[in-house]
């Protein structure tokens, strides 16, 4: 089994703004694309685009292809989970919109303290147990965006895991919020093999700075950030699959390019990456992965992650307030969208709070993000 999975929280969309408005078609084509390529490991979760990613699997992927040419990871949402009685019919939903009868790998999905209603009340590490030994799950782990004190806690009272997902990529390798590196160490020390995510740490390692990449292309100028990026994490010790996020038929061919036949980072280059790193995080604003968890709970209907995007943008390019920019621009045309909360519409309820795995402060930060945008030069009111 090669070691890129495809990704499928961020397939393409036929309106940007309608996560379960999935592009169905083209989504064919990139599963197509992969398979051809000798990858088969598509990772997908009952939250993933409103529920439309494990339909999508099924689609492009189970309908197409015999069941013993792919490999599926799904996820059992424990975020969603308060009660007992949910946890069954979520499984087999599950089961249903990918239509089979097992999954290769199945995790309990982002355990950590915010959705422990969902794995501490409640049974589903026992519940995923009992599926394992029924043969509807064939390896069983979890995933988490824990720090490492956390995911070594919950390693000692449930041995029973087989491999651990955990947020990976050299902007976070030394952050002392995700701390990538020493939770790779946890992982060792029980001796699970490991699965990344965010390799790209939500597209962030894409589009770099261009001082960072600069360094990159000084270095090689044949090759890309994402390919720096991938290498990097495929490289590391105890990993047997990177996931890849691709939201596009070009992208995944460009991922396929860079993995089919990838070399680890040599010393040289990692100095590069740790210089890289420096000049990322002294412009970076606000370390958002866009994994969309906080959206659904947001009274408001405010698009956080798109909006953080769009701020980090402008931040990143070094724009002043108060001048027009095509940012800023891209800002006012989505106001203009019918439904959809902007920045200044933010009660500070902090419902959001409680889903972001990365712990941002988002009832502070949107104050400054309407700070940013909703100025008179793109027709807002100063009131």
């Amino acid at each position: 089994m090669k070691n890129m999975g495809f990704g499928m929280m961020r397939l393409p969309q036929l309106d940007e703004n309608d996560f379960s408005s999935v592009d169905f078609e083209q989504v064919k084509k990139m599963a197509d694309v992969y398979m051809e390529n000798g990858f088969n490991y598509f990772d997908t979760a009952y939250a993933y685009h409103d529920g439309a990613s494990e339909v999508a699997l099924r689609k492009a992927v189970v309908e197409r292809y015999p069941r013993d040419s792919f490999v599926i990871a799904d996820k059992m949402p424990t975020f969603l989970i308060t009660e007992e009685s949910q946890v069954e019919p979520i499984f087999k939903e599950q089961l249903e919109r990918c239509g089979g009868d097992y999954f290769d790998y199945y995790m309990v999905h982002n355990v950590s303290s915010f959705s422990e209603a969902g794995w501490k009340y409640v049974d589903t590490f026992g519940f995923c147990k009992k599926m394992k030994d029924e043969g509807k799950i064939k390896k069983l782990g979890l995933s988490t965006h824990a720090n490492a004190e956390f995911l070594d806690n919950i390693l000692k009272e449930h041995p029973e895991m087989e491999f651990v997902q955990l947020q990976i990529n050299y902007l976070d390798w030394e952050n002392d919020g995700v701390e990538s590196r020493k939770c790779v160490e946890v992982a060792h020390k029980y001796g699970l093999p490991i699965i990344v995510m965010e390799p790209l740490k939500g597209g962030f390692l894409a589009d770099l700075p261009d001082e960072a990449e600069k360094k990159l292309k000084e270095y090689n100028p044949d090759e890309s950030p994402v390919s720096w990026a991938l290498r990097y994490v495929a490289g590391i010790d105890g990993v047997f699959m990177v996931l890849s996020g691709a939201s596009s038929l070009e992208q995944m061919e460009e991922n396929i390019g860079f993995m089919d036949d990838y070399k680890p980072l040599n010393d040289e280059e990692h100095k590069i990456i740790e210089e890289v790193t420096e000049i990322i995080n002294s412009n970076i604003a606000i370390p958002c992965t866009k994994c969309n968890y906080c959206i659904s709970s947001c009274p408001s209907n405010i698009m956080i992650p798109k909006l953080f995007d769009l701020y980090n943008n402008e931040k990143i390019q070094g724009l002043k307030v108060g001048e027009f920019t095509a940012v800023g621009n891209a800002y006012r045309n989505y106001s203009c969208l019918e439904g959809v909360g902007i920045a200044s519409d933010c009660t500070g309820c902090e419902a959001c709070m409680k889903e972001c795995p990365q712990q941002l402060d988002i009832a502070s930060l949107m104050p400054e993000v309407a700070k940013t945008f909703e100025t008179e030069v793109y027709g807002f009111s100063k009131d």
